[in-house]
This record gives C-alpha cells, structure tokens and sequence, in this order.
C-alpha cells in the first residue's frame, strides 16, 4: 500500500511539474523571439489596416500592442500575421501566431472541439445587411432569391441559411475569402448583398467613394461575441491577454488614460488603480510580467475608449456608437472582473 501510495504521489507530481512547464510555454517563447505574434485579420477598416508606412493599426492591432507592452515595456514587440476565416485557426493552433485579435467570434465548438481559450469579450457585435439603396429593399426578409457575398470559413455561413431557411427563403451565395475580395464583388454588382458582422459593415461601407448610396438593413440575426483567443493547455498565457483586456477597460472606467496613467500612480488613493499602475503590490510577477505590466499596456495606446474613439468611434469614418460596448453604467455590456 506504502508503494502504491508513493506510485501515485509520484505521478501527480510529475503531472503537475508538466503542467506548470506548459502553462509557461508560450510567454517563454514569445520572451526568447523578444517579439510577440499577432493574428490580425487581412483588412477591415477602422478595425485592422496598414498605414502609408505599411505599418498595421486598428482597433484590434491596438490590443496586439497593449499586450506586447505589457510583456516588453514595448508596444512595437509584436509582428502581425493577417488571417483568412480559412487560416486563422490553423495559424493559431500550429504556433505560427501566438493569439488572435480579429473578427473571431466565440461559440462552442472553436472553445471545446478546436480547443481554443477565449479572453473576455472585447467588442458585441451582431451580422447584419448592407445593399444598394436603389435595390429598394428595406427589411432583411425582402431579400429571398438574392445574391449574397458572403465569407467562407465564419459563422456568418451558418447563421445567413439558418436565417433563410427559418423563414422560408431562398438565397445564392457568392463565396468570398477577404474583406477586400467581398467590396469588390459587391461594388461589381456581382452580389446583392453583402452579409457579415455589423460592424464590419459599416466599416467597409465608411470606405466607398458614395457611401450614401448604401444602407445596413436594421436586422440583426445573430450574436457575435468578438474576442482574442490562444490555445488551450497554456493558462498563463491565456491570463496575460484575459487581463490586458481587462486593465483597459478597468482605466476607462477609473478615468485612467495614457496621458494621465504617471501622474494618477502618484496621487490616486484608490487601491485597485494603484494595483493596475504598479505602485501597490505585485500583480505582474504571478503573470510572469514586469510590476509596470498594467501601465505599459494602458500608456500603448490608452484605455478601452481612447482606443475605440480613435479607430472606429463617431468621430472617425467608420461612425460606430459605443452601443453594447459602451461600460455597464452607460447602457452597454461592457464589464472586467475586480483586480484584486
């Protein structure tokens, strides 16, 4: 019984000694490059796009660089991969991206089947419509016998026949594989509609030359839960992007800006901003990251709606409310979990 009994002691300890090795697998690899790897998708304006240096920027660029920061102190270590529907997941669970920030949404089969880790939500989104004006067509449930671009490999393919056929509709696709490919095809005429997350469609639409002779349709026929993901078996790096989220929308919430994030560490009084800027214990070693983690990611690029605003807030082409993604105490969903 003695031997059973160290057999199996023996066994958990070597389970958990391999455990602990995983869960540090990838930030030691991203430390080792000095870069991290940044799945992105290949262009939506507004949300993922390159400068005229050929430089990416974006709403989901912006996150890839927070993250970045608060491993390297450097908003600049990290690469971008751009990703079809097709290869993100492929790109993801080979290791050729260290995490996804694009237009992923979160369902069940991409968490337990493909074995992926979501971090929290980082935008609600929900697929809509966009036609031509001159179509004539004002609700989604006009539009049986159209055709429709619509991208390959996302869930928009499920959700637009379970639409259709739910209400006895009939539809051809037109099979697309890039934002780019489906503006095209559609400024061709050789689509009808164009159908994906709403947000990607007032981004795309923000882009035409005359985007007044386009509309998005008002339904919404599904919930898209945008956000980053790795793979699974590596909790700690999981937690590294779960709680760069969460800090950027925690400094929102306490008011804490890039410009302002130094002086606020020196004057603030409020114990959970203290611990977010570094100054009150040491939230970054249990993640394997400097003490400065939660300031160097917030002075990347600033909190969640310094972020938002700059990239595709009302201000900008793109025109999008904050809506669902506004804080709790504006009427949106968006929430991060208490630091402490």
């Amino acid at each position: 019984m003695k031997i059973k009994l160290l057999t199996l002691a023996l066994g958990a300890a070597a389970v958990a000694t391999v455990g602990t090795s995983a869960s540090a697998a990838t930030l030691d690899d991203v430390k080792a490059k000095g870069f991290m790897q940044c799945g992105v998708s290949t262009g939506v304006p507004g949300f993922a796009f390159t400068d005229d240096n050929g430089d990416w920027q974006g709403f989901d660029p912006a996150l890839c660089r927070a993250v970045a920061a608060a491993i390297f102190g450097d908003a600049n270590a990290v690469k971008f991969t751009p990703t079809t529907g097709k290869t993100r997941f492929t790109a993801l669970a080979s290791g050729e991206v260290d995490m996804l920030a694009r237009n992923t949404t979160e369902t069940f089969s991409r968490d337990v089947d493909l074995k992926f880790t979501f971090a929290p939500v980082n935008y609600y989104d929900g697929q809509g419509f966009m036609v031509r004006k001159s179509l004539g067509v004002t609700s989604a449930l006009n539009l049986s016998g159209a055709t429709i671009c619509i991208q390959t490999g996302t869930t928009t393919e499920l959700n637009l026949a379970d639409y259709f056929n739910t209400n006895n509709m009939t539809y051809e696709p037109v099979p697309i594989e890039t934002n780019a490919e489906a503006q095209e095809k559609y400024l061709a005429n050789a689509c009808d509609v164009y159908t994906t997350d709403a947000s990607g469609l007032a981004a795309t639409r923000g882009s035409f030359e005359k985007p007044d002779e386009h509309m998005l349709l008002p339904e919404i026929i599904s919930k898209e839960p945008l956000a980053p993901l790795s793979r699974h078996g590596d909790d700690q790096w999981a937690d590294i992007i779960k709680w760069v989220r969460n800090v950027l929308v925690i400094a929102e919430e306490k008011g804490v800006t890039a410009a302002n994030a130094d002086e606020i560490s020196k004057s603030s009084k409020d114990k959970e901003v203290l611990r977010m800027l570094g100054t009150l214990d040491d939230f970054g070693s249990k993640l394997g990251l400097p003490k400065s983690w939660g300031m160097d990611a917030i002075k990347a690029g600033g909190n969640y709606a310094e972020i938002f605003n700059r990239y595709i807030g009302p201000d900008t082409p793109i025109a999008l409310a904050r809506g669902l993604n506004a804080l709790p105490g504006d009427g949106g969903l968006l929430y991060a979990a208490p630091l402490r």
